[in-house]
């Protein structure tokens, strides 16, 4: 890409990450965990990496601590490359008193700091979305069609298509128009042909619609250009974009491999769950573009008499005894004996905990953090340093498909118990 100058990342760290909490609780929606071991943020910077982009910024504003010490540890490049990784969280100036307040306008607050890499093409990401692609063919794409802005797009059917923008292209693949979440009449106005895409007669039926995947390449000048304009211009999707296909050359760019929007607890649950089916629609098994994280340096884990079927063990477990079924267990994980878990998300600890530890919780009468004997677990996500005491079971016993616990001990969203961070629940509870 370098004979069309430099090409720099920028991923969006996403607001507050209400429909993800609890697990935005004390994270960024970048920062939550992911299949075991992994970060969301992972995901796109990996992307990157593999695409051979490695100036990438990451914006955040809210709870950006642990994202950060994510990044710091684990992406170092050589001091012999111009490679970063860098955070850069909203701030107070003179001239912005104010936090972010849209796509576009966390991307206009940063504009001073990605101004000095002379920077000519900018790559806009999602950091809460898995999917794998090659921002290479995205970016072949934005220069071979000398575009000022391209947006990937996905072909969708007609019941997801309402949950998204819908874009329409002339035969040539510019985009003419962009609908967000249109409903009845005017989401079927925006009907494509996307044969044109090179999907075959069968798939274009089935998937008729465009959806942008939120994540663009725009020409920098012309970027400036818009954001400039109108000060009041938030976001990407709702003013930007319409502005951009008015008087600009638009392109799209079609991607037709898995990709998931992670921001939804069902959505999170389904697309972790589903890593470690036989035949995952997102595989970590992948030579070619790995996904990096942190190298822990933990221990492989030690299994005694288990029965775990369809599921994912990270490194650093002790598990004795458990039955696991279509689970995902994380890093660190202690589990006892007696102990059963289906369609659940252990997400590990951040430590481990020593001998005299655990001395101290049994004189005070606290779990060990993990999970304790007898227990039963099922359509449950139980977050980071949980202390999950004997005989409990998580297991929504009424039915309820939303609940806040007391004291912000445990919720439910869609069905799904989520146990927080830092979570204690007694022995002998029943949810």
């Amino acid at each position: 890409m370098s004979e069309n100058g430099n090409v720099v990342a920028v991923i969006l760290g996403g607001g507050a990450g209400t429909r993800l909490f609890p697990l935005t609780q004390y994270r960024s929606k970048p920062a939550v965990p992911l299949g075991g071991k992994y970060r969301l943020i992972d995901v796109p910077v990996s992307n990157c990496i593999n695409s051979g982009i490695t100036q990438i910024f990451v914006l955040t504003q809210y709870n950006s601590a642990s994202l950060n010490r994510h990044i710091a540890r684990t992406y170092r490049f050589s001091s012999f490359s111009t490679g970063f990784v860098e955070v850069l969280a909203a701030e107070q100036t003179k001239d912005n008193p104010e936090w972010f307040q849209g796509t576009a306008d966390a991307v206009r607050q940063m504009i001073p700091h990605i101004r000095d890499w002379r920077v000519n093409t900018l790559l806009i990401l999602s950091g809460d979305h898995l999917y794998r692609m090659d921002y290479r063919k995205f970016l072949q794409r934005h220069f071979d069609t000398n575009a000022d802005l391209t947006i990937s797009v996905i072909p969708n059917r007609r019941e997801e298509a309402e949950e998204f923008g819908l874009l329409k292209t002339d035969e040539n693949g510019r985009i003419i128009e962009f609908k967000e979440k249109p409903k009845g009449d005017a989401l079927e106005a925006m009907r494509v042909d996307t044969t044109r895409f090179g999907l075959t007669e069968e798939e274009a039926k089935e998937r008729p619609f465009l959806a942008s995947m939120g994540i663009y390449v725009f020409n920098y000048e012309k970027l400036v250009t818009l954001l400039a304009e109108d000060q009041s211009w938030v976001d990407f999707g709702k003013e930007i974009i319409p502005d951009a296909i008015k008087r600009y050359n638009v392109q799209a760019h079609l991607f037709k491999d898995y990709w998931e929007d992670i921001g939804t607890i069902r959505a999170f649950y389904e697309a972790n769950l589903d890593l470690a089916s036989p035949l995952p629609k997102f595989n970590f098994f992948n030579t070619e573009s790995p996904i990096y994280t942190r190298s822990r340096y933990l221990p492989p884990s030690k299994v005694h008499n288990c029965d775990i079927d369809n599921s994912m063990v990270s490194e650093g477990c002790i598990l004795n005894g458990v039955r696991a079924k279509r689970s995902i267990i994380g890093l660190r994980s202690r589990i006892d004996k007696g102990t059963s878990i289906e369609n659940s998300i252990i997400m590990g600890t951040d430590f481990f905990e020593s001998l005299e530890e655990m001395k101290t919780n049994i004189t005070k009468a606290v779990p060990h953090i993990g999970i304790g004997e007898n227990c039963t677990i099922k359509r449950s996500i139980v977050d980071k340093n949980a202390r999950i005491g004997k005989n409990v079971q998580l297991i929504n016993q009424r039915g309820v498909d939303k609940e806040d616990g007391p004291n912000g001990n445990y919720f439910i969203r869609e069905g799904i118990i989520l146990i927080p961070k830092n979570a204690t629940i007694p022995d002998g509870t029943v949810i």
